[in-house]
Formats: C-alpha cells, structure tokens, sequence
C-alpha cells in the first residue's frame, strides 16, 4: 500500500470516529436507561402479581420475571446492547489502525533517519 493510500485509509478511520460519535453517544444513552428501567418494570410487574393474588414477594418476583412484557422487555435490552457493543468496536478497530499507521510511520521514519 502506498503512504498515499495508507494515510488517505487513516483518515477515513478518523472520519469514522468523528461520524459515529453520535450513534455511539445515543446507543450507550439508550442501554443505560433500559437498564435502570429494568427495576422500574420489575416493581410495576410485582404490583401486577400482587393485584392478581400473589402476596409474597417471591411470588411477585416470579410472576414479573415469568411476564411476557418483562421478556421481551429483556430482549430489547439485548438489542440496546448489541447496537452500543457493534459501534464500540468498529471504532476500537479504528483507533487501532491509526496506532497502528502510527507505530509504522515513526519505523519509517527511522529506517528513513539511519540510511
């Protein structure tokens, strides 16, 4: 590959960084609050079990998790945090083709200094 080539491929790994801040930013924001509304839907799906007859917590507890929202409440979580790891590591790929370029450049540029 030429350094032509090689830095025009660098800057697209930055450009891409750049470009996918806000998706990144936006799929942590919408993990971590399905994560914190995972109680919130635990304790309205225990009310639920406790209107329906269910009067021990554990019980309760049960009935939540065993609920058809709260499964695919989970399977959407699931979703939030496939979404935020892909981005995550196409931009760790990227940073890392840039330490990469980086690490090659400086030997260039030493090969260069000792011929």
């Amino acid at each position: 590959m030429s350094d032509v080539e090689s830095e025009i491929q660098i800057f697209r790994c930055l450009d891409f960084l750049r470009d996918n801040a806000a998706a990144m930013a936006s799929a942590k924001a919408d993990r971590v609050q399905l994560e914190e509304f995972r109680k919130s839907k635990k304790a309205l799906l225990m009310r639920e079990a406790e209107e329906a007859g269910h009067k021990s917590a554990i019980s309760q507890e049960r009935e939540a998790y065993a609920n058809k929202e709260y499964i695919e409440f989970l399977n959407a979580l699931a979703a939030a945090v496939e979404k935020e790891e892909k981005i995550r590591w196409l931009m760790k790929s990227a940073e890392l083709k840039i330490d990469v370029w980086r690490s090659l450049e400086s030997t260039r540029r030493i090969e260069t200094k000792t011929v």
